[in-house]
């Protein structure tokens, strides 16, 4: 597999009207998995219409496999399995003729085109259910189906647009286990976009941060979770004591109960530790280095741009003011 990028984009502009969506877009994402992160609204799906040539620029540009998304969009397609977000599938069709429908539409020979929708429905986990009609399927047979519209034609990139949405537990982890063989058994490559930050997690090993149409952050999943390292440490009577003594000292220090989290700086910060519970009597009954999830790692990044999140949650259901990324974007690790 190449490692020259399969997606560029240059001070990428989309307005509608005096709307924003996506404010000077510059990514370079490489062969493999990477995750296409933000809340509702941030221009995700805006930037994948985008790089799919399907809306026009404002201004800037950029390329996809080697086409130019400006005036190639027709070759791009052809080379992408697109998985979208929104209902598009007919109701009224038999799941395997709309999947090979899905292959004669990408330029596919109609013999082709059925002998890989029965394939690939096999492969998505509906072999025995093809010749239902997609109306009688449930959200996570749809969604299914979908996958298999944007596989039928072996393309060399995948675009899922929120594949697990309205999924249970149990069609979730099959949606993303299958996903999983695409990538590292199929040897293709995935943009996949989501807000739930464990299903990035689960397939990617790159993400794009983007919020408000900025790029906030981008690189490998484990570069960038090296931002602030922390060290957890669970603590036995005066938690209180200890927190206070430890912000006193300059630490940054995050709690919840008798657990707390410190702001690693170096080596030295493991002795300052237990010298301030020494200082103020308090038993450390565990102290390890802190393994930060995906979701750490965004609200870092948001809590550097000032926006006042507490949890994923709080994130996706709560308007955060406008502000510039600038002042993150030019301390991101690059890879």
């Amino acid at each position: 597999m190449s490692d020259l990028p399969i997606i560029e984009t240059n001070n990428l502009v989309k307005k509608y009207g005096e709307h924003l969506a996506l404010d000077d877009v510059t990514l370079s994402i490489r062969p493999g998995a990477t995750g296409l992160l933000g809340p509702n609204g941030a221009g995700k799906s805006t930037l994948i219409k985008t790089v799919l040539g399907l809306i026009s620029l404002t201004s800037g540009g950029g390329k996809v496999l080697g086409h130019d998304i400006a005036t190639e969009g027709q070759f791009i397609r052809q080379r992408i399995g697109y998985m979208p977000e929104y209902d598009c599938l007919n109701p009224d069709m038999e799941a395997v003729h709309q999947v090979r429908y899905a292959g004669e539409l990408l330029g596919m020979h109609p013999t082709s085109a059925t002998q890989r929708a029965h394939e690939t429905m096999e492969y998505v986990g509906l072999l025995d259910q093809r010749y239902r009609t997609v109306g009688t399927f449930s959200t996570g047979m749809e969604q299914a189906t979908k996958l298999a519209c944007a596989l039928v034609h072996d393309p060399d990139l995948l675009i899922c647009d929120e594949p697990t949405n309205g999924l249970d537990s149990k069609a979730r982890g099959f949606m993303l286990d299958t996903l999983f063989q695409v990538v590292k058994q199929g040897g293709r490559s995935i943009l996949m976009s989501s807000h739930l930050m464990d299903d990035v997690e689960h397939i990617c090993d790159r993400i794009v941060m983007i919020h408000k149409g900025q790029v906030i952050a981008q690189g490998r999943i484990e570069d960038l979770k090296a931002i602030d390292r922390e060290i957890e440490i669970s603590v036995w009577g005066g938690a209180s004591r200890l927190e206070q003594k430890l912000k006193d000292d300059g630490h940054n220090v995050r709690r919840t109960g008798r657990v707390m989290r410190i702001t690693r700086q170096d080596e030295s910060t493991y002795v300052q530790i237990l010298a301030a519970a020494a200082a103020t009597s308090v038993q450390i009954r565990k102290m390890e280095d802190y393994e930060p999830s995906l979701e750490d790692l965004f609200l870092v990044i948001m809590d550097r741009l000032g926006y006042a999140v507490k949890s994923s949650a709080d994130l996706l259901s709560t308007p955060t003011p406008s502000m510039d990324a600038a002042a993150f974007q030019g301390g991101r690790p690059n890879e």
